[in-house]
């Protein structure tokens, strides 16, 4: 009678227990864009570094949350003039405003994708989106043993919503187009409990004397 107390005392612990924290690894993730020029043709570019924690709890996505980082100097559309041009006031303003952030305030499982919606700030100004999030991996280790996931993010904004106006016309056309699709392919890294990394630092040997 008292192992079955002892765990029913423990149901309500596993019921809500933390959810598992994972980092963004910058090497393994890519952040594309791609806008439309001259309403023709579509400009493919990326961000070359983006960082960022997910808290992710999938028996209740509610609890879960995600942050991001992107630096916005790391922009690359493989043509030098037109990347420093979209790093100029014109547009990014990478010297006044070098991040673009997104800070979740909601998450909902949506059928077998997440719906993620969430403060984005770009070019100072800030703007609530929602990411459509899918192809969330089963975890496998790595070759040193840590825990990895993939998964993917889509979304579509307006540039000019967030203060991105700049633009010529060409015939009545525009050259830049006002809807940009953003896709994030990320590998994420499990961080291990606090309580792992205390056992293993107890593990570790003890520092030699020097006389």
């Amino acid at each position: 009678m008292k192992h079955v107390l002892l765990a029913l005392g423990l149901v309500p612990a596993l019921a809500f227990a933390a959810p598992t924290t994972w980092n963004v690894d910058p090497a393994h993730t890519q952040t594309n864009f791609t806008v439309r020029h001259l309403a023709i043709s579509n400009v493919r570019g990326e961000f070359q570094s983006t960082t960022g924690v997910v808290k992710l709890d999938e028996k209740d996505p509610a609890r879960s949350s995600v942050e991001a980082t992107i630096d916005a100097n790391t922009i690359n559309t493989r043509e030098d003039k037109r990347d420093a041009h979209l790093r100029s006031p014109d547009f990014l303003d990478v010297a006044k405003y070098p991040s673009i952030t997104f800070r979740s305030t909601k998450v909902r499982k949506a059928g077998k994708v997440y719906e993620v919606t969430g403060d984005l700030t770009m070019h100072g100004v800030t703007r609530p989106v929602v990411l459509e999030v899918s192809d969330l991996t089963p975890a496998m280790k790595d070759p040193m043993g840590m825990d990895r996931r993939g998964v993917r993010a889509t979304t579509k904004l307006s540039r000019k919503a967030f203060g991105l106006e700049w633009n010529k016309m060409v015939e009545a056309t525009p050259v830049v187009g006002d809807e940009i699709r953003i896709e994030i392919d990320a590998e994420l890294v499990k961080q291990p409990a606090e309580g792992a990394k205390a056992a293993e630092a107890t593990r570790q040997p003890a520092p030699a004397k020097v006389d």
